[in-house]
Formats: structure tokens, C-alpha cells, sequence
């Protein structure tokens, strides 16, 4: 007997269909497939299988200079305890970025500011650090003080 799965092009508008959902969000890779994914969910729809056919929108990633985001990658680095999990503070995860201090505000206004795009772009590291320094200048209180002053006398200044 042989066990045969179908390829993931076949089974994800089968399985977006089923479970209802309306719009599959999916990165550009997977543009060139989604005549395949329409023809899948048409034929479904025609049968009486489903009630309403899914939509499939692609967009980019969200890549970020000097950042290793590809999972594989990633997943080496915990398998090999290079770090101690998804959610250490190396990680350029949500987990690791909340372990770092970064507020979820700071994230969605990284995410407002960049924008859906259907172009490739690398983002600078800099400006998801100017949304979180944004957000914490607002919400972190500040003081400045001096705990052990120095006695400093001025002997030339003429005032």
C-alpha cells in the first residue's frame, strides 16, 4: 500500500474552502499558483461542495536588513541551542521581540508605516527601532537626577 498525500498546491484551496475561510493571504511566491488555487475552489463551488469560495491575495514579505528570517534557519538555531528558544530575545520573533521590551503598539505602527506592498524591499532595522523608541517615549516615565554630586568651583570665568 502506498501512502499518497496531495501536493500543497491541491490541498490548501480544499482546506481554505472547507473551513470558510474568506481571503488566504499568502507572500508573492505563491502568485504563479493561484490559477490552481482558483480552479480548485471553481470546481468545488460548481459540485456543491462549498458554499463560498475563498480568495487568494499575495503580497511581500516583510524582510529586514542584516536579519535572518528564514525558518529553516531559524529552527537550526534553537535545535542546535544556539539560543534558548523561539522566544529568546535574539529571535526576531513576536515572542523574542516581547521578551526584548518591544511593546505590541510599536509593532503594528513598524507595520502601519510599512504598508501592504506587492514589491520586494529590504526595511532597515532602524525604522522598527524608531516605532518602538517612538512608543516608549510616550509611555516611559523619566528622571534625571544626581545621586553623588562633586563640589566643583570655577576660578577663571568672569561673570
Amino acid at each position: 500500500a502506498w501512502c499518497i498525500y496531495p501536493m500543497y498546491d491541491f490541498s490548501h484551496p480544499i482546506s481554505d474552502a472547507v473551513e470558510g475561510i474568506t481571503h488566504s493571504l499568502c507572500t508573492l511566491e505563491f502568485e504563479d499558483h493561484r490559477p490552481l488555487y482558483d480552479w480548485v475552489t471553481e470546481r468545488m463551488e460548481k459540485g456543491g461542495l462549498v458554499e463560498c469560495i475563498p480568495r487568494q491575495i499575495e503580497f511581500s514579505r516583510l524582510n529586514l536588513k542584516y536579519t535572518v528570517l528564514s525558518k529553516r534557519k531559524l529552527i537550526k538555531l534553537v535545535e542546535d541551542s544556539h539560543v534558548t528558544g523561539w522566544d529568546d530575545p535574539r529571535m526576531p520573533t513576536l515572542s523574542g521581540l516581547r521578551r526584548r521590551g518591544v511593546p505590541p503598539s510599536a509593532i503594528r505602527l513598524f507595520c502601519e508605516r510599512m504598508g501592504i506592498s506587492k514589491t520586494d524591499s529590504n526595511i532597515d532595522f532602524g525604522i522598527l527601532e524608531d516605532c518602538v523608541r517612538e512608543v516608549l517615549d510616550e509611555q516611559s516615565p523619566r528622571a534625571f537626577a544626581i545621586l553623588d554630586p562633586l563640589k566643583v568651583t570655577i576660578t577663571n570665568w568672569r561673570g
